[in-house]
């Protein structure tokens, strides 16, 4: 490439990141909101699932005559159909003709034949929409298919997954797909240097996390501070361009751990702001909050994850005031250190929000059970939690700018999906992005055998049962995986086991190395596997020949989650492809979701109960309900005061 190529190239990327951070993505309310739906819902009638499928035949239908082209006539067809593409003129006809092409480019690339079903997926991702896919249906192909389409109408297209691993592996087994279509890709994961993540952003397709993308976009915005055009850009910046070319186009796997459970999570740009001359203070607040007593002196809203100091609790603190002591000089200043102790103690809890790795406290993601090493809390937070640990207390941080990823990713000119789990957020998918959620059926009926849930008085009662059955199931030689919704749970389970002399792998934040491996031997005969929500996420837990005889795999789910889809999500590993499985759900009346967001309803239930067991009772299922819903409630609610505030930052601060 010449110099003058590499300027233009340069050039371009500063344009398209002027532009990106132009664009406007403010929330419309009443009236506009209301024209806003009703005209997503005419352009949807265009690209229904029904109308989806008949294209997808009609692709399907193609497929002898473009299987029988030598290898340079499906060149020639190729680079034909691509610059029609490219240049925006091709017709209905010659994009279901360009998904047949490149659908043979993925078979002879592969060896794997699109069904009818997944050229459907990826017709309904070309045309913007979120696509619902059971999981085990092929969601990796389906993308393949559609990326390539994408990035020719686009130029350049982002596929986000939920990890580096996913990303890296996804590029490599795709690149030969992308390289046939005339098309370059690349993988950005950790540790890459910012020489080689702009040579990787330059190419047609990237693959990559939101954590990454989004952290290099956001450093691109700092570094273009005010600037108004790609023009005055150039001139003070000259060659160091941005590294993100643009938000152009992207493709979300796993949409909704993304767009839903990571949405409002906010990606901070901070520095030190000092070293750790603060740590005596959050010392001195712990060491208080041990003093006071609950109740008397603080209230604890552990939904909300709140502590209110009392009356008497703030005239105890005022008498601790230390003139000469400049972090408690003032009683506002000692009474926010020790309010954020009590919330360190009683709302963050150990093996549940974070764990202790290397001296460190490390955040834990509390929908997937991984581990978080690069994130912290913040106002002291983090700080506080430190010191109830005992470990080293880590500079605080200035905030030099954040970005939530919601707000990310509506800035996107063009966004599509897919995910095991979306339909039940269908509302929200089109109030907040603006896509509409098509549920793609399955390929093969579903064989899987989902029994009653199980309720119980106590959570003793309740892990003792679990075990019964996982020794059961084992005992005929059937792989079990049992959910757990975190890493102090799995390591309780796995603990019971080991008492009966049960042989299992453990899957969580601890043991993520071993994920692909520890996956790919769930589903072999008389396996049993602990895991948290991590569990194969965008891999397959595959069934061996004897475990399918067996009854294919087993799914214990130990507790219900805060929304209904991430239970879903976990069952979903059994039964994949019309594969034998079963799945049941054991909770009890002291689990988290009712003892955060129901515990009057389920206190009055269990003294009402005679038994442990509470199977069949219409009223704990009336409380999981009404907890569920709950949760989902303020979830939802969260997320959309985060999409206010991403208003007003965008209205009234419009540089990041």
């Amino acid at each position: 490439m010449t110099a003058t190529d590499t300027g233009l190239s340069r050039y371009h990327a500063l344009f398209e990141a002027v532009r990106s951070r132009k664009r406007s993505v403010e929330t419309l309310k009443g009236a506009d909101q209301f024209v806003a739906w009703g005209a997503l819902k005419l352009r949807q009638r265009k690209s229904r699932l029904e109308v989806l499928l008949g294209w997808a035949e009609r692709v399907d239908q193609m497929a002898p005559e473009i299987r029988s082209l030598p290898e340079n006539a499906l060149d020639r067809e190729i680079e034909e159909l691509r610059s029609v593409v490219v240049r925006g003129r091709a017709s209905h006809e010659q994009i279901l003709r360009s998904m047949a092409v490149i659908r043979e480019v993925a078979s002879r690339a592969t060896g794997e034949e699109a069904y009818i079903v997944q050229l459907a997926g990826a017709l309904a991702l070309v045309h913007g929409r979120l696509a619902e896919m059971v999981t085990g249906e092929g969601k990796t192909l389906t993308g393949s298919l559609a990326a390539p389409l994408l990035a020719w109408r686009h130029r350049h297209v982002h596929v986000f997954t939920v990890n580096d691993y996913l990303a890296e592996r996804d590029e490599q087994s795709r690149s030969k797909i992308y390289k046939r279509c005339g098309l370059t890709s690349g993988a950005i994961v950790q540790d890459q240097s910012p020489e080689e993540r702009a040579a990787i952003y330059a190419r047609s397709i990237v693959h990559g996390t939101p954590k990454q993308i989004t952290a290099d976009y956001l450093r691109d915005q700092l570094m273009l501070g005010r600037i108004e055009s790609a023009w005055t850009g150039w001139q003070k910046l000259g060659s160091n361009g941005p590294l993100v070319p643009g938000l152009q186009a992207c493709l979300v796997d796993e949409a909704d751990a993304v767009l839903i459970d990571e949405g409002v999570t906010p990606l901070i740009i901070a520095r030190s702001r000092r070293e750790d001359e603060m740590a005596p203070a959050y010392l001195k607040a712990r060491d208080v909050a041990q003093e006071l007593e609950v109740d008397k002196h603080y209230t604890v809203d552990s939904m909300r994850k709140r502590v209110k100091i009392t009356a008497a609790g703030r005239a105890v603190l005022q008498s601790m005031r230390v003139d000469d002591d400049e972090q408690w000089a003032t009683a506002r200043r000692g009474e926010e250190l020790v309010r954020q102790a009590l919330v360190a103690q009683y709302c963050y809890i150990r093996g549940r929000q974070y764990e202790i790795v290397d001296g460190c406290v490390v955040i834990v993601d509390e929908y997937t059970g991984r581990f978080l090493p690069d994130r912290s809390w913040e106002h002291g937070l983090h700080q506080s939690v430190e010191a109830k640990e005992n470990v080293e207390i880590t500079a605080d941080r200035e905030t030099l700018a954040r970005l939530s990823f919601q707000r990310f990713f509506r800035s996107y000119k063009f966004l599509c999906g897919m995910t095991g789990t979306v339909a039940d957020s269908a509302g929200e998918m089109e109030r907040v992005y603006g896509r509409p959620v098509t549920v793609i059926p399955t390929n093969r009926p579903i064989a899987r055998v989902q029994e009653p849930t199980r309720y119980f008085k106590s959570a003793d009662a309740k892990w003792s049962a679990i075990v019964d059955r996982v020794r059961s199931e084992h005992e005929t030689g059937r792989p079990v995986l049992i959910g757990t919704r975190n890493v102090e749970a799995s390591q309780l389970l796995s603990e019971r086991l080991e008492v009966l002399g049960l042989q299992h792998s453990v899957l969580n934040a601890h043991h993520h190395e071993e994920e692909a491996e520890l996956v790919a031997k769930a589903g072999h005969e008389g396996a049993i596997t602990v895991a948290t929500n991590m569990a194969g996420r965008g891999t397959d837990i595959k069934l061996s020949t004897a475990a399918r005889a067996k009854g294919g795999l087993f799914v214990v789910l130990t507790e219900m989650h805060g929304a209904k889809r991430v239970d879903r999500q976990f069952i979903g590993r059994a039964g994949r492809q019309g594969d034998p499985g079963g799945a049941q759900i054991f909770a009890s009346l002291d689990d988290e979701l009712v003892t955060k967001y129901a515990r009057p309803a389920g206190e009055f239930v269990a003294g009402r109960a005679n038994f442990e067991e509470l199977t069949g009772s219409r009223l704990a299922e009336w409380v999981f309900r009404l907890a569920q819903k709950r949760s989902e409630t303020r979830d939802r609610r969260g997320r959309t005061q985060v999409m206010r505030q991403d208003d007003w930052v965008d209205r009234y601060m419009p540089s990041v």
